[in-house]
């Protein structure tokens, strides 16, 4: 899997794509590989503060239910709404109809701090070597 090369990645696995002061933000096809089945997703209202690093919403598979950490801080502008009938979107379009929701970035410099796709790709392989070892 190619990670899409303008979005900017998390070690929790969230990814981020910035257009102007508006990102949206999903989990990775890393993540939704480790999860399964995705059954049920939690997602935010409109208007609320999503504070870098703290949980905005959680992931049901059938395997676990995971938390979703923001990855910056800003307000919920659209929620996904789709994925409330058909969550397994996250499953077979992580990257692009799967994603949670779109925030106004509080400070759109932040995401300088995140990995960009060669590094997350180098950091999920060290998670996979170390599963394995």
């Amino acid at each position: 899997m190619g990670y899409p090369t303008n979005y900017r990645y998390t070690k929790e696995h969230e990814w981020i794509d910035q257009k102007g002061d508006i990102a949206t933000i999903g989990i990775t096809d890393y993540a939704q590989q480790e999860l399964g089945d995705v059954v049920f997703v939690e997602l935010p209202a409109v208007g609320t503060k999503l504070v870098a690093g703290k949980t905005f919403s959680s992931v049901e598979s059938v395997k676990a239910v995971s938390e979703i950490y923001a990855p910056a801080n800003g307000e919920v502008v659209e929620s996904n709404a789709a994925l409330q009938n058909k969550p397994e979107t996250i499953n077979s379009d992580a990257h692009s109809g799967g994603w949670l929701v779109k925030i106004k970035l509080a400070n759109p410099e932040e995401l300088n701090d995140l990995m960009d796709a060669r590094a997350y790709e180098s950091y999920i392989e060290e998670k996979k070597k170390e599963a394995s070892a």
